[in-house]
């Protein structure tokens, strides 16, 4: 009943809004947002569901008897309800702070019903037991967050951003497409993920497949593995995320925090028993979460714009979770059956649970700042927000130190449990890594923090800025309550699936963390205290090493003169020599008989006269001596 309440409650309130929100005007916000308060109070039913372990039928689907089936299957473990908590959290926090942002909106129908629209279509993906069912509602995350993003679509800027979204998200789907194909034959057509599993774990018929034939399981799980790339935004599909601020800050928190971009991690950990079968896709995982994780990084210490800084954040620490994922499953197969090699994706599961309290409330928390500095977002206009805006500013401090693992809060532990899978990895270079970006997260949040909130205010709105209304401060307290408890028992403990791994007899580990948590901080502190312009200009950062530009050529240089080819090709081949000729032949032989019919009797007489003289010519001349 509960999962039913989850999936089917956010579509209702969805369908009659978006529907019916011109005649419903005000009180379609309020159906959304009463909506993600019910869904949250069912989301905790949900999680004291212990008694209620396993996959059933909600809804069929597709049925052919003896051929194949599919439907809506609800998997309710310990995994799907601690994320299901997570989802619903955020989701309603972010609704309550919309209520305040976006007040003057005269869209605001219209937004909050693609909010429960979106919402429809996360609870689906954490609810989804089989992966058919999964890929439906990723698309529909797809298009839901492409409203979202495009909410202002008026401006050509969130125009673009959206498209832009929507079609690097199909680049990864297309290969989320193929893995699920490879596995439905491999399977003969089960794709559910408990069935799949066992055919791994108990010797079905995936395990006889990882013996004789372990590149289709490598492909399976590189295809699979495509998804997470589109969706949690991993390199080369990373350029799509930082350009979806373009959308309404409490959008940017709730896809960029708990639920949209942590669908490809969530969706790896559920798989997770594939990647430890191909040691080629656990490698190929934890260097793509690796190499993200470090170069979103390098570009986030050059950005100005406070929402992207955090985006570029996000994505940073996204490839630690895909990192995570795939070094644990690297630590299973070389033997190490320690708290990590336990079970798979455990660690990715734990800090993105922790990320998702800190960065929502950095993301709403950007958002008062932009509200109060007259919707400003560069951070070089604002300083002196710390004495106007209290609240803020100390909710601020505290998600940023969570971000960069400041010891005893949730981040801290999370971080060591991300650092500890790489360690264990066999390949101490992600250690090293993972290390160095964790200095570099220390560098540029508090680059952020300084530059926001200390020193003196650098422009007028800065200056007369006040706190946000309540209504958009109270998430932020309890975010950042949440932010500084939720890596403990007394959260993790209900929470099972999110419990922090112990990183017992690894010193490297900490005296590493606390290194990079100094040094990082030591030198942002050196360099921009007292600053009124970056004293740091490096280009390559802050063009993002120039990926859109090269995207920009490949599209023109490939795309577009391929087009001109196909095009010109067509219009020779297809549109001249297949359809013009021939209609111009018949065209020709048509004008050609019509001279045969002018209308006169003496005419039509005198072609039936030679009509008659060539029949007796054939029959007399010609056919006796064809039978010689």
């Amino acid at each position: 009943m509960n999962a039913s309440i989850l999936l089917l409650l956010p579509l209702f309130s969805a369908l009659v809004i978006l529907l019916g929100h011109r005649q419903l005007k005000g009180a379609a916000v309020l159906i959304s947002v009463g909506s993600s308060i019910i869904a949250f109070l069912a989301s905790l039913a949900f999680l004291a569901a212990d008694d209620n372990e396993g996959t059933t039928r909600l809804l069929p689907f597709i049925d052919l008897p003896g051929v194949f089936t599919a439907g809506i299957d609800v998997m309710s473990d310990k995994q799907s309800q601690g994320m299901m908590f997570i989802v619903t959290f955020i989701g309603m926090l972010v609704h309550i702070f919309s209520l305040g942002y976006m007040k003057e909106d005269e869209a605001r129908p219209r937004f909050f019903g693609a909010l429960s629209l979106f919402m429809f279509s996360m609870t689906g993906i954490v609810l989804a037991g089989n992966l058919f069912m999964m890929f439906i509602f990723w698309e529909l995350v797809g298009l839901s967050s492409y409203l979202l993003i495009g909410h202002w679509y008026e401006k050509a800027s969130a125009a673009e951003a959206c498209k832009k979204a929507f079609l690097t998200n199909r680049n990864g789907d297309f290969g989320f497409m193929i893995g699920i194909l490879i596995l439905f034959g491999l399977n003969k057509g089960d794709v559910a993920i408990d069935n799949l599993q066992d055919a791994f774990v108990q010797g079905g018929a995936l395990f006889d497949v990882q013996k004789t034939n372990p590149g289709l399981i490598t492909a399976a799980a590189l295809c699979i593995f495509m998804g997470a790339v589109g969706k949690s935004a991993q390199f080369p599909l990373h350029v799509w995320l930082p350009d979806a601020m373009e959308g309404p800050t409490p959008v940017s928190a709730l896809i960029h925090a708990a639920t949209m971009v942590a669908a490809g991690v969530y969706m790896l950990v559920r798989v997770s028993f594939l990647v430890t079968a191909s040691p080629v896709a656990a490698q190929v995982i934890a260097l793509i979460g690796c190499g993200t994780a470090l170069m979103a990084a390098l570009m986030a210490t050059q950005q100005n714009d406070i929402k992207r800084v955090l985006a570029y954040s996000t994505l940073s620490q996204l490839g630690y979770m895909v990192m995570a994922v795939g070094a644990v499953a690297m630590a299973a197969q070389h033997g190490h059956q320690g708290a990590h090699a336990a079970d798979p994706g455990h660690a990715a599961m734990f800090h993105l649970y922790t990320h998702a309290f800190f960065k929502a409330m950095l993301f709403l928390g950007s958002g008062a700042v932009i509200y109060a500095c007259h919707h400003e977002q560069d951070i070089w206009k604002m300083g002196g927000l710390r004495k106007h805006m209290p609240v803020t500013f100390w909710t601020f401090a505290i998600g940023t130190a969570a971000l960069m693992g400041v010891p005893l809060l949730s981040g801290f532990w999370s971080k060591e449990a991300v650092l500890g899978t790489a360690y264990d990895s066999g390949w101490k270079g992600l250690f090293v890594a993972g290390a160095l970006t964790a200095t570099l997260t220390a560098f540029y949040m508090t680059r952020l923090l300084i530059v926001t909130f200390f020193g003196k205010p650098r422009t007028d709105a800065a200056h007369h800025a006040t706190e946000a209304p309540m209504v958009m401060i109270l998430p932020l307290a309890i975010l950042a309550i949440f932010s500084v408890i939720s890596g403990y028992d007394i959260l993790a403990t209900p929470l099972q699936a999110m419990k922090p791994p112990h990183v017992e007899g690894h010193q490297t580990v900490f005296w590493a963390s606390l290194a990079a948590l100094l040094v990082g901080c030591g030198g942002a502190i050196h360099l921009y205290r007292g600053k009124d312009s970056d004293p740091v200009n490096i280009k390559l950062f802050a063009n993002k090493f120039y990926f859109d530009e090269i995207y920009a050529v490949i599209v023109r240089v490939f795309q577009d003169r391929l087009a001109w080819i196909v095009t010109a090709l067509e219009r020779v081949f297809v549109d001249g020599l297949v359809v013009r000729l021939p209609a111009a032949i018949v065209a020709r032989l048509g004008a050609a008989t019509r001279l045969l019919h002018g209308g006169h009797l003496q005419g039509y007489t005198f072609l039936l006269g030679g009509g008659i003289i060539a029949l007796i010519y054939l029959v007399v001349f010609v056919l006796p001596h064809m039978g010689h």
